[in-house]
């Protein structure tokens, strides 16, 4: 392991440092866009959830960071290809094969997507490799996206109760610049302190995810061998 070999497969005596490099990087960059996807998500709602708390938008929101976090991965992605593949949404695959066929030319190949149609610079393979990411990123992104929502609500209702707080709304400050100013930035400490966990666990997540989207990653790579 030291020296970088890791051996190779038992079915087709591939060397497991290919695999890793190759699937590898798709993991990663799939575990990039949902965890865009779980920010977007997770933080302005959970900031919503607190503005309103224990009125009907908390309710609600609290509910759905429930049930996305309970719901399987594969039944999410399922119900979105059902949902969005009708109007034309790409639901397989880290891109269209011309566009794989394209980017295997491109130097670098750093078997990351989105990187490797940077690199080549056409706006069209960008638009087509950011389309095949979508469903599976927002697939595993809410996932996480549950957790952030609940984590920011109830660090955002503790900060607005600490003692800085009151001192200004004491001083007339608004209500609104109290919210941006001094609670929000406060309350998204404990978001960055776990956002390593919840990075391991978008890892632990695609591999279902992959399986779903036929997204050449670690969990696919290792199911084909």
């Amino acid at each position: 392991m030291f020296k970088g070999d890791f051996g190779t497969t038992l079915t087709d005596n591939r060397k497991v440092s290919d695999i890793l490099l190759v699937n590898g990087a798709a993991t990663l960059e799939l575990a990039f866009w949902s965890l865009i996807v779980a920010f977007a998500v997770g933080i302005p709602l959970g900031r919503l959830a607190a503005r309103y708390r224990d009125r009907l938008p908390d309710v609600l929101l609290r509910l759905f960071s429930i049930l996305v976090y309970a719901a399987p991965v594969f039944f999410v992605g399922l119900l979105l290809k059902l949902a969005f593949t009708p109007f034309g949404w790409p639901s397989s695959g880290r891109a269209s094969i011309s566009t794989e066929l394209t980017l295997q030319d491109v130097n670098p190949h750093t078997n990351i997507m989105i990187v490797d149609a940077l690199l080549w610079g056409d706006p069209a393979l960008i638009g087509d490799v950011l389309e095949h990411a979508m469903l599976p990123a927002i697939a595993l992104g809410l996932l996480t996206g549950g957790v952030f929502l609940r984590l920011v609500r109830v660090n955002l209702l503790q900060t607005l109760r600490m003692d800085y707080v009151t001192a200004a709304r004491a001083r007339g400050v608004s209500e609104r610049r109290v919210m941006n100013k001094h609670a929000f930035r406060n309350a998204l400490v404990p978001v960055v302190t776990v956002m390593g966990m919840q990075v391991a666990l978008l890892l632990g997540g695609a591999i279902l995810t992959e399986t779903t989207f036929e997204w050449k990653g670690l969990g696919y790579g290792c199911r084909s061998t």
